[in-house]
């Protein structure tokens, strides 16, 4: 325990300022967003891309491309909000069986997907990455989990949570120990927010 303990103070000590930045525009966006205020897309956009080029910089190659699809998403949830921030938001649901069988499916040949991209990266452009197979299923589960958020299903909160389990030690072993801070925490707002959208959910069906 104590070497591990010493290990993430090295950890620290060694971080870049410019992984701090990205970290805490990351927190900056998670409590702008439950505050409901527009400023957590310019916050999310950049500090997504800063996480974009440190991600590459480690040979974490899905989950670059996983964040780029952050931006893209970003953008278009900031134009999205603009246009219906005076009309009544999607109701929260419970996912139907064919949105499981989807939600599964873009898991499961997503992960097969980025693993073969991975293994198959030239090497005249990219250093080969050590941790295909986690990087591919952390990336994999991640987009099932932001296809399910943007439907307002509930069961968004369980495939974004199996992300950041798989995550975390992977951070942790990539030498970006407050990335993998960041994700312990969006891991507990994650059952946080799950027992908040059924809550609300149940209270729905109640009246």
């Amino acid at each position: 325990m104590h070497d591990l303990i010493k290990l993430f103070i090295d950890q620290i000590k060694e971080t870049t300022w410019v992984q701090w930045l990205a970290v805490a525009l990351g927190v900056a966006e998670v409590l702008l967003a439950r505050k409901n205020n527009i400023w957590l897309y310019p916050a999310g956009i950049l500090g997504t891309a800063i996480a974009i080029y440190l991600l590459l910089d480690v040979g974490l190659y899905a989950e670059s491309i996983l964040n780029g699809y952050y931006v893209i998403m970003s953008v278009y949830g900031w134009w999205y909000w603009i246009k219906r921030r005076n009309e009544p938001p999607v109701e929260i649901s419970w996912s139907t069986k064919n949105e499981w069988l989807i939600s599964i499916a873009i898991s499961v040949i997503g992960w097969v997907f980025f693993y073969v991209l991975l293994k198959n990266l030239p090497a005249k452009y990219f250093t080969p990455s050590n941790v295909p197979v986690w990087d591919a299923l952390i990336s994999s589960t991640a987009w099932a989990g932001m296809w399910l958020l943007a439907r307002r299903k509930i069961e968004n909160w369980i495939f974004l949570n199996i992300s950041n389990l798989f995550a975390i030690p992977i951070l942790f072993y990539k030498h970006l120990p407050l990335f993998a801070l960041l994700t312990i925490f969006l891991f507990v707002v994650a059952i946080f927010g799950y027992f908040d959208w059924k809550r609300k959910l149940d209270l729905r069906f109640e009246t």
